[in-house]
């Protein structure tokens, strides 16, 4: 069975590891070493990272990561987000997903 790993800053220490899911407390400084870390992992199938640490994690890298990668990486939404971002991040993904991008009107 493959793993699911959530990467986060310290002020989500707890809340994942009370779930019971492999939860990883970092910072930008020591972000990617762990990423890689993960990646290595044989079981890893699903990486859920933060938005807060993506500043640490460059597109192109992030683009390479994820086409070598066996499983699926996704953006958690920082929890203090202003509403007019919420579809900025949907925006963003269907355009990663589907290399095009899509305005939303709601």
């Amino acid at each position: 069975m493959k793993k699911i790993f959530f990467i986060t800053p310290v002020d989500a220490e707890y809340g994942f590891q009370l779930a019971g899911v492999n939860h990883i407390v970092t910072d930008e400084s020591s972000f990617e070493s762990c990423i890689q870390d993960i990646l290595n992992e044989s079981d890893a199938g699903l990486i859920i990272i933060d938005e807060r640490l993506l500043k640490a994690y460059p597109e192109e890298k992030r683009r390479m990561d994820e086409q070598s990668f066996h499983g699926i990486i996704l953006d958690l939404p920082a929890p203090e987000r202003p509403e007019t971002e919420i579809e900025d991040y949907a925006a963003k993904l269907i355009r990663r997903a589907i290399g095009y991008h899509v305005k939303l009107k709601l």
